[in-house]
């Protein structure tokens, strides 16, 4: 992988620590939150379109090509988003964010070799057990011991976290496969899916429209900052994607781990911060033996 590449996907994993964080704040707002979070990154990157590529290499599939991967990429991400929000809405952020950044790079790197035909090194296979083990780590930190007689229920930060994982390996293979086969460019691709998120949260939006304006006024701050840097921080592993292989962008972004684990042991309190941290450090080592 270049350095620009490299630089690229880690900038990416900034922007999208910096997302989570906003987004776990308002994680029980829902909907309303998120068609306003697609409705402003889609004002704010639709002028860049003519600056950034337009649309893509001007051909006879690029029609084509384009709507079908913004109408399959928005679905995936919809359902992406609605996942993590009833993760994050749930249960503890440091574990729903590990849990799903560590299973999202381990599936998306074996579809990628399966699906897109790539390759990683054999010590890639040793990467995927260390992330595993540290996911799991990450969710068993704060757990306590169950009574006897008694059976505890599943944790719901584990749950939606590796749910949230397989909607992540889903889109990053086919935003990969549609960038790749039709030449399409990264900001009007993500352009593209905000504006199918919108007409697809447009049902729920309406049931709570009462709630919409509402949402707008006292939350506007995130909602700009969530247009800012939730599409950025894709846009970023859109262009990496273009350069290097998808098997080695997805599991480098997820340092990303370390970032938020951070906030949610320091900020917000959740569990033991040291051993919370040295499980996530756990994950990101993996996530290098991914990128060897």
């Amino acid at each position: 992988m270049s350095v620009f590449a490299l630089v690229l996907v880690l900038s990416a994993a900034l922007c999208h620590a910096a997302w989570n964080v906003l987004a776990h704040g308002v994680s029980r707002i829902g909907v309303p939150f998120l068609w306003w979070g697609a409705a402003a990154s889609t004002v704010i990157w639709a002028p860049l379109i003519p600056l950034t590529g337009g649309f893509g290499t001007a051909g006879p599939d690029l029609v084509v090509g384009f709507t079908t991967g913004v109408l399959v990429s928005g679905v995936l991400h919809v359902a992406y988003m609605l996942v993590l929000q009833q993760g994050y809405s749930r249960g503890r952020l440091s574990t729903v964010y590990a849990t799903a950044r560590g299973t999202g790079p381990a599936l998306s790197s074996f579809l990628a070799v399966v699906l897109l035909g790539e390759s990683i090194a054999p010590v890639a296979l040793l990467g995927i057990i260390v992330i595993v083990v540290g996911v799991i780590a990450t969710g068993l930190i704060d757990r306590k011991a169950p009574m006897l007689g008694r059976r505890r229920r599943p944790d719901p930060s584990i749950l939606f976290g590796a749910l949230t994982g397989v909607t992540i390996a889903a889109y990053t293979i086919w935003d990969a496969h549609a960038l790749r086969t039709w030449d399409l460019s990264p900001v009007a691709f993500m352009v593209g899916c905000c504006l199918m998120e919108l007409v697809l949260y447009l049902p729920a939006a309406y049931r709570r429209r009462g709630e919409m304006l509402g949402v707008a006024l006292s939350h506007w701050p995130r909602i700009l900052a969530f247009g800012v840097l939730s599409p950025l921080s894709y846009i970023l592993v859109l262009t990496a994607v273009t350069m290097a292989p998808v098997a080695l962008v997805a599991p480098i972004r997820e340092v990303s781990v370390v970032l938020v684990s951070l906030f949610g042991a320091l900020v917000l309190r959740e569990g033991a911060a040291a051993r919370r941290i040295a499980a996530s450090v756990v994950v990101v080592g993996g996530v290098l033996l991914l990128a060897l």
